[in-house]
C-alpha cells in the first residue's frame, strides 16, 4: 500500500468511499472533492494499492483550533502560515476497514502537517468514533458548535 497525494483520477473512488462511510447529509459532494483536491492537494492523501483507492483523508491547513461548518464550503484554501490541519473527512472503503488504514492515513497526515509547521491536527467526529481517534493520539475537547447534518459532533485535537 502507498499513501500519496490525491488526484482527480482518484475522484470517483473517493466519492464512492465517502458515500459508503457517511450518511447523505454528512457526505461531501463530488464537487466538494474536486474543490478539495484542487485547493489543498498537500493535505489530501489517498491510500492505494495499484490504482485502487482503499481510503483517504483530507482537510485544509488553516489558522485556528477547531473546525467551523464554513470550512466545508467551496473555495476553502490552505493558509500560508497554518497552525492546524483541519481534517474534513477520513474514510476507508468498507472492504478494507479494520486493517489499520485509517490510522496509517492519520499518521501520514501528521507528518505532512509537521512539515507545514502546524502544531496540531483537529477534526470533529460522532461519539462512536471517539475511541478510534483517542487510540490515535487525539484528545476529546467536548461537543463542537457544528450543526453539520444535524448531528452532535465532538472536537478532537492531536498535538504535534
Amino acid at each position: 500500500m502507498q499513501i500519496t497525494q490525491a488526484s482527480l483520477t482518484d475522484l470517483e473512488q473517493i466519492v464512492a468511499i465517502e458515500r459508503a462511510g457517511f450518511t447523505p447529509e454528512e457526505a461531501g459532494s463530488r464537487q466538494a472533492f474536486i474543490d478539495r483536491i484542487n485547493h489543498f492537494p498537500e493535505t489530501f492523501l489517498v491510500a492505494k494499492v495499484g490504482d485502487t483507492v482503499l481510503g483517504f483523508i483530507c482537510g485544509p491547513a488553516l489558522v485556528g483550533d477547531v473546525i467551523e461548518d464554513s470550512m466545508y464550503e467551496p473555495g476553502v484554501k490552505s493558509a500560508s502560515h497554518p497552525s492546524s490541519v483541519m481534517v474534513l473527512s477520513l474514510a476507508v472503503a468498507p472492504a478494507n476497514r479494520s486493517q489499520g488504514i485509517g490510522s496509517q492515513l492519520l499518521t501520514a497526515l501528521s507528518k505532512v502537517a509537521t512539515n507545514l509547521g502546524c502544531r496540531q491536527l483537529t477534526l470533529t467526529c460522532l461519539v462512536d468514533r471517539i475511541p478510534f481517534y483517542e487510540r490515535n493520539g487525539y484528545q476529546n475537547h467536548g461537543v463542537a458548535t457544528s450543526t453539520h447534518a444535524n448531528e452532535v459532533w465532538y472536537n478532537m485535537i492531536k498535538p504535534l
